[in-house]
């Protein structure tokens, strides 16, 4: 769409298209699919928008601030010659900024509520070592700082572990849980990737957090890959068909 036809959105939407305006404007949403599409689309974002501001209050003082920017910006256009044509010229550039201002924020909201995010699926069981390690303080100390969501603690008493234990893969799980949390996603995927490619019984755990370290990165095809490889005898399958529902 250009430019031009968003601020026609929002004259139409503020009811300040002519009546001759109008009767092309309707006609165009008739004969024009993707226009009417597009349309439809900014119409909800819009509403959407005005949601989220709050109150009638709120959304009235926002759609004020429009008017005080749009006249800050161009003031000068009105110094300049305050004829008819160029009060038509300012009411273009305000229906501009709210357009931009609706668009851009359409967009943002989109971004922030309208997929699934990592954050609503990480909900990680507290973890227990103690009761096979009691006299081990490194794995007293994982279990705690994990359980705290300390990951960055949690994945130093990890590494202790390993370097004495390197093939124990429940501490590998847990560690690469911890390295998505930290956002440390190239070193979460090696280890998930070694497990998920073996036969233990922790193979299939290790794919629901590979999916979550994609999921958590945005990247959404690859998020889609893993969680189709999850089979239905899975702990997490039930949430990994609900979040590819969401994704596919």
């Amino acid at each position: 769409m250009e430019e031009q036809d968003y601020i026609q959105f929002e004259a139409y939407l503020v009811g300040d298209l002519s009546d001759e305006d109008l009767i092309t404007f309707n006609k165009r949403l008739e004969l024009d699919p993707k226009f009417n599409k597009a349309f439809e689309i900014y119409k909800d974002m819009s509403a959407h928008l005005e949601h989220e501001i709050g109150n009638e209050q709120e959304t009235s003082d926002f759609k004020a601030n429009l008017d005080v920017i749009s006249n800050k910006h161009f003031n000068t256009i009105d110094d300049m010659d305050n004829t008819n044509r160029t009060s038509e010229k300012s009411k273009f550039y305000k229906y501009a900024i709210a357009a931009s201002v609706v668009v851009l924020l359409g967009f943002f909201l989109f971004n922030q509520f309208g997929g699934p995010k990592y954050d609503e699926y990480n909900n990680f069981d507290p973890i227990s070592l103690t009761v096979r390690s009691s006299n081990d303080a490194d794995f007293s100390k994982a279990e705690e700082s994990f359980n705290a969501k300390n990951y960055n603690e949690a994945i130093k008493s990890f590494n202790n572990i390993l370097e004495n234990d390197f093939t124990n893969l429940e501490i590998q799980l847990y560690k690469s849980m911890a390295l998505v949390e930290t956002s440390q996603f190239e070193e979460a995927e090696i280890l998930l990737r070694k497990i998920t490619n073996g036969n233990s019984a922790y193979q299939n755990k290790a794919k629901w957090i590979l999916a979550l370290n994609y999921l958590k990165q945005d990247k959404d095809s690859e998020c889609i890959k893993v969680l189709k490889t999850i089979p239905q005898d899975a702990e997490d399958y039930k949430m990994a068909q609900e979040l590819l529902q969401k994704l596919d």
